[in-house]
């Protein structure tokens, strides 16, 4: 592959900065002499990647489906640096659970998060991104394309986000600005980590041949990532074999290509349901941290 083209001076932002594949890739970013700006929800976590990255990094906390707060942050961009050339829409969250027994509002808040609050990051940053003829990424996944039981609300976000990049790159293609997808398998972050407490998350895993199992550090995601960045990429995989499952995507969900899964969902449903029991809907259908932000936004709307 021809040598990767270099990025200082580049201004990107970059949303779920405060940890896993958003931290790593700003570091990364940094490393290569381009100028990140954090975003997160998460304010302690913001402060900790920002203190690794040092040079007065600008760190802005945002929850991206609050569409004035993304306009809000672009605006600190701009008065700070005068520029934003790349925008990485990579904030995203995940819930686990049947159809029939999942928190409603734990599925509506993976929507929310991974399809609204891309569309508000990158609305919100399009002007600056069009007068610099720049860049828009978007973390995707496998999941976009590989649809497992208990994670539809997951599937579905991703799904969404490509299409959304798809239309995306066509129409901005003619104003000079590259549209890109992130299509990862399994990251080292705390959203995978999560995953593995939950025992119908580990039988939906143990579905998949070893390979197709493994996990990718996040720094090493990363750099794939940033080279990506650098070469204004319609597609990243991570890690390579990705692209194969994606050209056989076709036969994914056939019955052939569905014939573990189908094993493997009662399962994955009766697990959930112990769970269930002992946890309640909400705690079962998210991860720790997301249970516990959901639980402050549910102490902030409650009546005094």
């Amino acid at each position: 592959m021809s040598r990767v083209p270099a990025l200082d001076g580049q201004v990107v932002l970059v949303t779920g900065a405060g940890s896993g594949i958003g931290a790593a890739g700003a570091m990364e970013l940094a490393r290569r002499g381009a100028i990140p700006v954090l975003l997160d929800c998460d304010a302690d976590t913001l402060e900790a990647t920002a203190a690794l990255i040092g040079r007065d990094t600008l760190v802005q906390r945002c929850d991206v489906t609050d569409a004035a707060a993304c306009e809000a942050a672009v605006a600190a961009i701009l008065s700070r640096h005068g520029r934003l050339d790349a925008v990485w829409a990579n904030a995203g969250i995940a819930s686990f659970g049947p159809l029939a027994h999942t928190d409603p509002q734990a599925w509506q808040r993976v929507i929310d998060v991974n399809v609204m609050g891309v569309f508000n990051t990158v609305r919100a940053a399009l002007p600056a991104i069009l007068r610099q003829r720049g860049y828009v990424l978007v973390t995707a996944s496998a999941a976009s394309f590989a649809h497992p039981p208990a994670m539809s609300a997951y599937a579905a976000s991703k799904a969404a986000v490509e299409a959304m990049c798809n239309a995306w790159r066509i129409e901005l293609a003619a104003h000079g600005v590259a549209v890109g997808v992130i299509h990862a398998s399994w990251v080292a972050t705390a959203l995978v980590g999560e995953g593995a407490m939950h025992p119908g998350f580990e039988r939906l895993r143990a579905t998949m041949p070893a390979i197709l199992n493994r996990e990718v550090a996040p720094e090493a995601a990363a750099r794939i990532m940033v080279d990506g960045i650098a070469r204004r990429q319609r597609r990243i995989w991570v890690p390579g074999w990705v692209r194969m499952l994606h050209w056989l995507r076709p036969v994914l969900h056939t019955p052939l290509g569905e014939r573990e899964l189908m094993r493997a969902a009662p399962d994955i449903e009766r697990f959930y349901l112990e769970g269930l029991q002992t946890h309640g809907r909400l705690a079962s259908s998210f991860g720790p941290r997301e249970h516990q932000r959901a639980m402050s936004r549910q102490n902030e709307s409650a009546p005094d």
